[in-house]
């Protein structure tokens, strides 16, 4: 059974890093930067810092700014075109200036006017900056330092890029890759993809077989597009949690979650919950029909993939384990008229509409709609209508879309038959000319 049904998008925050790591690795478009934290000298600046790591949100950043033979500079807007909004902040951290403004140092940016207004902005030191850096404004916090050549060359060949942004400040002095005029593309960006730390721990294993839908969607061996998946195995995480209302920017789902994330086919899936042996996530809606590669991603040791087969469509209704009843399983409805579940002690009514709940059932009408990894915003329809019989009688659809506020969970609005019969009746539904994989009943009286 899926652990936490993305039904229900807020739940308790866990704790950061339990032990700080020594060294992190800024993983970007351009090359990988390894930085050696250093707690002893800027300890609240360096849990300042893992706090945003930990929660995500230097995930698919950028850098912002870039000044020739000083610094390289980023941690303040987030990788999403055109408006490359920013990055949220929490309060400032006290300045903590010891270590020397030195080639190869990351330092935290602040204001001009406050010592003590570092906060999500961080640069690195091109050259020696101490001459500029060290006295002035209270000193810049220097809290880790680059700590190879292979590091250095990359921190050297963004500070290469051409700063000919046609933005104004403070994207103005942004370095670009490949840029020759007109809207900056997102190849265009010199991306943060992730920052994380590098430590020795087993990698995550995924399990023989583990790799299913949503088990209360019908745990099916194939998904599609928007599906959840759970995906089964160990040292899959270090902590375990649910995405929560936070870990949501501008209306988008993450796509890593306490240092754990997921591709599909190569593409990042969005991370609902992770546990040391279950991760759910949600299928990104661009991936390809194909027996497509799941690997599992902790602390940036990947999984050896594992694979599932993605179709078009595979529609599954929420029927949770526990609604297995007497060998027969039945299909979670709700009655509408006061939105109490359907069961054998409050059974449905011919004639009456019933409210199910799916995953799976692809993209809607208008195809604008997103129907994987956002809150979904605007009521629409199917693209694919679903056809429903209970009891053998066509059932009338009166909705069929996804639910507004949620993210990629679908609702269907059906009327029981006026001439059902009462019993335990099979429910049956069809899409795109093909039925799902699930035998479902609901409990009816006359």
């Amino acid at each position: 059974m899926m652990l936490r049904l993305s039904l229900f998008l807020c739940f308790a925050l866990t704790s950061i890093y339990a032990q700080t790591p020594t060294t992190v690795r800024f993983t970007t478009n351009v090359g990988n930067i390894d930085v050696l934290l250093l707690p002893d000298a800027a300890p609240k600046t360096v849990e300042n810092f893992l706090k945003y790591v930990n929660k995500g949100a230097f995930t698919n950043s950028i850098f912002h700014r870039s000044v020739k033979n000083f610094i390289i500079q980023g941690g303040g807007f987030q990788a999403l075109l055109p408006g490359l909004p920013p990055i949220a902040q929490d309060a400032a951290v006290i300045n903590e200036y010891k270590e020397s403004n030195t080639r190869g140092t990351l330092s935290m940016a602040k204001l001009g006017s406050d010592p003590n207004s570092a906060t999500n902005q961080w640069f690195f030191n091109l050259n020696n900056n101490a001459a500029v850096l060290n006295g002035q404004n209270g000193g810049f916090t220097v809290f880790g330092r680059v700590v190879d050549s292979a590091s250095l060359a990359v921190m050297d060949r963004i500070a290469a890029l051409p700063t000919n942004s046609p933005y104004s400040a403070p994207y103005d002095e942004m370095p670009l890759n490949g840029y020759s005029g007109g809207t900056v593309q997102q190849s265009n960006l010199v991306i943060v993809q992730s920052i994380g730390p590098i430590i020795t721990l087993p990698p995550p294993v995924i399990s023989d077989a583990g790799v299913i839908s949503a088990g209360a969607f019908g745990g099916y061996t194939s998904a599609a597009p928007g599906s959840f998946l759970e995906i089964y195995g160990s040292n899959l995480a270090g902590a375990e949690r649910s995405w929560t209302s936070d870990d949501f920017v501008n209306n988008v789902a993450p796509t890593s979650l306490e240092g754990v994330s997921v591709t599909i086919g190569g593409q990042r899936a969005f991370v609902n919950y992770v546990s040391p042996t279950q991760v759910n996530v949600q299928v990104p809606s661009t991936v390809s029909y194909a027996n497509l590669a799941v690997v599992v991603t902790y602390k940036l040791q990947p999984s050896t993939p594992l694979y599932i087969d993605i179709k078009q469509l595979a529609g599954g209704l929420l029927a949770p384990a526990s609604y297995k009843i007497g060998g027969k399983q039945f299909v979670y409805a709700v009655h509408a008229a006061d939105n109490a579940p359907v069961t054998a002690a409050s059974p449905a009514k011919p004639g009456e509409t019933l409210l199910y709940y799916g995953s799976g059932f692809g993209p809607l009408n208008p195809f604008s709609i997103p129907y994987a990894g956002q809150i979904v915003q605007t009521l629409g329809t199917l693209g694919y209508p679903t056809q429903w019989k209970i009891g053998g009688l066509s059932a009338q659809v009166l909705f069929q879309g996804l639910i507004p506020g949620l993210v990629g969970v679908y609702q269907f609005n059906i009327v029981v038959p006026p001439d059902a019969a009462s019993g335990d009746l099979a429910v049956e539904l069809t899409q795109n000319g093909g039925s799902i994989a699930q035998s479902l009943f609901l409990p009816i009286q006359r």
